[in-house]
């Protein structure tokens, strides 16, 4: 991993002094890495040639630090996990060139892999995560659609997720049915991932969290906890609003709202249906020999569910 950050940082050399410090800042504000953990421990697990793979994990992860610098402009937030975003120190053009350039950096790296279906997927999985922000913002605010939902967490989290398995299987010497296998277990842990954080969004330390509680909710985003408050309490007069299109826009309205979520059965079944996912992850995994490396991505699929922010 500190051959990816060190490729990953690298990126901006030769270039402008502000981007380089801008790579550093962004780099070195934490994360979990998680993305590229999964490209390296499937290559590894299938036998990919080591120095691919540590382009396609930078690649990977470069791409998903593009994506959170631009969200937290569309969002305005000013802060990540407790550390100050870009866009809270530059003007909005300087941070969406930053993202862009990162955008940049993060398909040369995917092309340095010289896999032809590593860069076709690479590319096709920026227009999911774009044209998911993209209906997000043009769509209406507070719409309790479950399907709507699933698909707006797959563009969002789980086609990344999809991809950082995925394409470390397309540059390893398996079989169709192999990468087809990584493909679906990618997929599983990103919609359970994306399904934590919507749970954690409610029930986690604000502290840790670096947001308050229930900021989707204020945002108008109805997530899974919400969908299922929704369908088990359809007399609750906050729910007729929501299903009626009208989002609580009070303080105090939205604070007793997550309340009730909160402690509510909601959280619990948004839980469990994490876990479906990531049981089928391991279903995934069973059908591969087992190595170290399928150990610790047992061991991460098991995280995903039992972690905190």
């Amino acid at each position: 991993m500190h051959q990816v950050e060190n490729l990953m940082e690298s990126q901006a050399e030769g270039h402008h002094a502000d981007l380089q410090a801008a790579l550093r800042h962004i780099i070195t504000s934490g994360g979990k890495r998680i993305r590229p953990t999964v490209t390296l421990l499937v290559g590894r697990m299938l036998g990919a040639a080591q120095d691919k793979l540590i382009t396609l994990a930078a690649a990977i992860e470069l791409l998903h630090t593009a994506t959170l610098v631009h969200d937290d402009l569309i969002d305005g937030a000013l802060l990540r996990r407790g550390i100050p975003t870009l866009n809270s120190q530059w003007s909005p053009g300087a941070t969406v060139l930053t993202g862009d350039f990162l955008f940049a950096r993060a398909a040369k790296l995917a092309a340095d892999t010289e896999s032809i279906p590593v860069m076709s997927l690479f590319s096709s999985t920026l227009s999911v995560i774009v044209n998911g922000e993209i209906s997000q913002l043009f769509s209406s605010r507070c719409q309790a659609d479950r399907q709507g939902y699933y698909q707006r967490i797959y563009a969002k989290t789980a086609s990344l997720f999809e991809t950082s398995a995925t394409c470390a299987a397309l540059i390893s010497p398996v079989t169709e049915e192999t990468i087809q296998t990584i493909r679906t277990y990618g997929f599983n842990i990103g919609m359970a991932f994306q399904i934590m954080d919507d749970v954690l969004d409610f029930i986690s330390d604000p502290s840790k969290l670096g947001k308050p509680v229930g900021s989707d909710l204020k945002q108008g985003l109805i997530t899974l906890p919400t969908i299922y408050y929704i369908e088990n309490h359809p007399e609750d007069e906050m729910v007729q609003q929501i299903l009626d299109g009208h989002c609580p826009h009070y303080e105090e309205e939205i604070q007793s709202l997550v309340e009730r979520i909160r402690n509510s059965p909601s959280i619990d079944q948004s839980i469990a249906e994490a876990e479906r996912y990531v049981n089928e992850a391991f279903l995934c995994l069973q059908k591969l020999p087992p190595c170290p490396e399928r150990t610790h991505l047992e061991e991460l699929t098991l995280y995903i569910t039992r972690r905190e922010l």
